[in-house]
């Protein structure tokens, strides 16, 4: 038999995702090679294989995706398979342009073909575009679930930046956990925030052995995604996200319209803080794209701890750093909270960036008087820890879900600023949940 000779395009996460749920296990394809982008120093990698199974006892090398052509021809692909998320659809054409160009066919696969079932109740928590404020409405839901007496347990889309073998299946119950698995500043942006809470949560690369063990200490399983990516696991409840100061983005990213014609209930976020018109432009987009969804309005107030530590003050403010990068915001919850808090000046941190930070300022020039909290790796994080240390800042006012002061050694005092989900009117998340569990 001919084996089609498969490309994934990726950026550790949906592309092994894809290979574990269709291609592992089918002897007519061959996965030549993974790409990867989005992500620093993804690529020169190797998926184990030990995770790649019995076909790929050499397991499979990823390679960065900027030399895509000349991969292609090199590798003699047969079919390029188009696998992460938060991309403009021109932006998805254009490496189908590329691909078709060099000979190959372009794929981008769909959801009956990559979606995991569960025995268990799903509600599955995604969005139009990173940073439409996922977090907040899966610990608004997890709060309610167990409030309601469920145990709940969430699953968190993947953030493989490590020994990818060790990290196939991850459970964080303490910040011990934490430590244990040497997560860096994303992986802590996603899971801290819920074990606080004192929700657990299940993360990893094999999504198929994390469901099984998390439906083990689960009544509902809460998939909280990444991105604006679609979920790993069917849901029976799929909440989308929407945000109303990227008006229109909703019908322009991939694959964020999809989760956008799929949802069952489409949360429009933010509303307290975003134009009027912008929200109308949303509210008409979703009911011409999905006139079935339910429709919740939500504001996101923002909490801070020391306000008094800003006012007056000459302060570095710190974001989540893929809300800035990828997700191309231009501010975020600190920057609102300086602003509104009466900082005597928003320091630009670009003359005191150092290393990788200093890249990321060259390839996202919308950046400007804001520090994208990036960590992908112990270097990064602390380049991440001199730029902060060189500025001269009087306060840091952190805006990311995390206490950068637990990861960081700073000699200025930090602020975090947070932000929880306030549903307005009716119907709320508490109506919507109770109807789907039968209660009310």
């Amino acid at each position: 038999m001919t084996r089609s000779r498969v490309l994934i395009l990726g950026a550790a996460g949906r592309d092994f995702h894809n290979f574990n749920v269709f291609f592992r296990n089918r002897p007519e394809y061959e996965v030549v090679a993974f790409t990867a982008t989005q992500i620093p120093d993804i690529e020169g990698r190797l998926y184990p294989p030990d995770l790649a199974g019995p076909h790929y006892p050499q397991g499979i090398p990823i390679y960065a995706e900027n030399g895509l052509t000349e991969l292609i021809k090199k590798l003699k692909i047969d079919e390029a398979v188009f696998s992460y998320s938060d991309v403009q659809h021109e932006y998805v054409m254009h490496r189908a342009s590329e691909v078709i160009a060099a000979g190959a066919d372009f794929r981008l696969m769909g959801t009956e073909h990559t979606m995991l079932t569960s025995h268990l109740p799903v509600v599955a928590i995604t969005a139009v575009r990173t940073g439409a404020g996922k977090s907040q409405t899966t610990r608004k839901v997890a709060q309610i679930l167990r409030d309601m007496g469920k145990r709940v347990v969430v699953v968190r889309h993947p953030m493989p930046y490590g020994d990818l073998s060790r990290q196939a299946v991850q459970r964080f119950a303490t910040y011990e956990d934490l430590q244990r698995h040497r997560c860096t500043i994303e992986e802590r942006e996603e899971y801290e925030h819920h074990l606080e809470k004192g929700s657990i949560v299940y993360a990893g690369v094999d999504y198929e052995a994390i469901l099984r063990e998390a439906e083990k200490e689960a009544e509902v399983i809460l998939w909280d995604g990444g991105n604006n990516d679609l979920p790993f696991y069917k849901p029976n409840l799929h909440l989308v996200v929407l945000d109303p100061h990227r008006s229109g983005h909703e019908l322009r990213y991939h694959p964020g319209e999809a989760n956008l014609r799929r949802a069952d209930v489409a949360i429009i976020n933010k509303i307290e803080t975003a134009n009027p018109q912008d929200v109308e432009t949303l509210r008409q987009n979703l009911r011409a794209a999905n006139p079935g969804a339910t429709v919740i309005e939500a504001a996101s107030p923002l909490l801070v701890d020391h306000p008094e530590l800003i006012m007056g003050k000459r302060v570095l403010v710190v974001e989540d750093g893929p809300t800035l990068t990828h997700g191309e915001m231009r501010y975020g919850a600190g920057i609102i909270a300086a602003r509104k808090l009466g900082a005597r000046e928003l320091v630009d941190p670009r003359p005191y960036a150092v290393g990788s930070i200093k890249v990321t300022y060259a390839k996202y020039p919308h950046l400007s008087s804001l520090l994208p909290a990036m960590g992908y790796g112990e270097i990064q994080m602390r380049e991440l820890q001199e730029t902060i240390i060189a500025s001269p800042a009087e306060a840091v006012v952190v805006g990311t879900p995390i206490d950068l002061a637990r990861l960081l050694h700073l000699p200025v005092p930090t602020v975090r600023v947070r932000y929880e989900l306030q549903e307005i009117g009716q119907p709320d998340l508490t109506i919507v949940l109770k109807r789907f569990l039968g209660g009310g």
